[in-house]
């Protein structure tokens, strides 16, 4: 989330620094970290996790090491330390020793991260190129409306059928578990979302021959098929950052996913969440489930995540689910040892194997050597208004030979969803 830090903020934080690094003999390193941390820089930052990866880069730079030791170090990069005590032209001369360009190791990222902001430059870059192409037609090969009527008619061939709603109402109504509830709220939502597409599709082959008048919205879909984007009125029942060919295909799995579930007489042994358009809805009725099954309280249950080895799903665990389709970015998996590993180069996203989500009655704290991962929908991880919350759950991961506070400064996460 961008914050508007400023000018103030850095001369207050100054100020407050000077004044307790000269003033006390024994530097109280705590206040300092709270007052900058939590009331000045602190202050502005409204996201948990934000203030998490805040708090890991104070604690490595406020200690009385930074003092103590000669040159301590701020980044695994010998570049950057503490200089010793000089004058103003060896502060200079040593600020101008800094390379032009920071690379990610200066922030305790991976050198992937470099090349993952390079392709968002570029994405960027080519989006404008698309919006800023003439609108007019080229002489030769086809015009723009034969395309789109092209692309139009090819993804209402793709487009599924509705998804059964009564065989669906009938399954809740002979066992009313929340799951199945869950289950029929999307199938309204998935039919909603597929009826929308077809009459869609349908009245912009009428506009495209002249038959009826071309609206706004008409004109909005014909846009961003020509250029292969989600037009904004499918893209209202899930965020997603997926071309509209990559859209079309991951929708019909969606769509497959809960008419395989329909046909079950109970749940599938695996679930993908991101195929939900509200997943903490169906993680809260997993809860239920299990709450209703030992007679307790909801309020009483946390998770506990089990990483699979890899192993096929094939039945559906007595209590909790099997979540897979998850991706890790920030970090690689190591499925031998079960804990996460420094990901390969040009890696900036892997495959995690399925997760068991297994309800436990009581809150248990995080031990040490594990790293508190979050969960996001997609890959924009900051909210947007009107659109669900991106950040949708937490999960235990084992650190492996790093400590938490290494993934913390790399921003690693789970992600449901790809944006390719």
């Amino acid at each position: 989330i961008p914050y508007d830090f400023n000018d103030s903020d850095f001369e207050v934080c100054e100020n407050l620094l000077a004044l307790y690094l000269d003033d006390y003999e024994d530097t109280p390193w705590e206040a300092l970290k709270y007052l900058i941390a939590e009331a000045n820089y602190g202050g502005r930052v409204t996201d948990d996790l934000d203030r998490r990866i805040l708090h890991t880069y104070i604690n490595d730079f406020f200690c009385e090491a930074a003092l103590s030791t000669p040159n301590y170090r701020l980044s695994s990069m010998a570049t950057y330390y503490i200089p010793d005590d000089g004058d103003l032209q060896s502060y200079k001369d040593y600020v101008h020793s800094f390379p032009n360009l920071d690379r990610p190791e200066a922030f305790g990222q991976h050198p992937n991260a470099d090349i993952a902001s390079q392709i968002r430059e570029t994405r960027t870059i080519l989006d404008t190129l698309l919006a800023l192409q003439p609108k007019v037609s080229s002489a030769g090969g086809q015009s723009k409306e034969e395309q789109v009527a092209e692309l139009a008619a090819d993804i209402l061939r793709r487009m599924p059928a509705q998804l059964g709603e009564e065989a669906a109402r009938e399954k809740a109504k002979e066992d009313p578990c929340p799951l199945n509830t869950v289950l029929l709220q999307e199938l309204v939502q998935y039919n909603a979302l597929l009826a929308g597409i077809k009459d869609s599709l349908v009245q912009l082959d009428k506009g495209i021959k002249g038959l009826v008048v071309m609206s706004s919205d008409l004109e909005e879909i014909f846009n961003c098929i020509l250029v292969a984007t989600v037009p904004p009125a499918w893209g209202k029942t899930y965020p997603s950052l997926k071309p509209l060919g990559s859209w079309t295909r991951d929708l019909t799995a969606r769509v497959a996913m809960f008419e395989r579930w329909i046909g079950l007489p109970d749940a599938p042994p695996a679930f993908t969440m991101s195929y939900f358009t509200f997943p903490t809805g169906f993680l809260t009725a997993v809860l239920q489930t299990s709450a209703r099954q030992n007679a307790i309280s909801i309020d009483t249950l946390s998770w506990e995540f089990v990483v699979t080895q890899g192993e096929e799903i094939t039945a559906a665990p007595k209590e909790g689910v099997y979540v897979e389709g998850l991706f890790l970015e920030g970090a690689g998996w190591d499925t031998r040892s079960a804990c996460l590993t420094e990901p390969s180069p040009m890696e900036l996203v892997s495959p995690l194997p399925a997760i068991f989500f297994r309800p436990v009655e009581g809150k248990k704290k995080v031990p040490k050597g594990v790293y508190v991962c979050p969960v996001y929908y997609y890959p924009v991880r900051a909210s947007t208004p009107g659109i669900i919350p991106s950040y949708t759950i937490s999960v235990d991961l084992k650190a492996g030979q790093q400590s938490h506070d290494h993934y913390i400064r790399r921003g690693t996460a789970i992600l449901m969803s790809l944006d390719s």
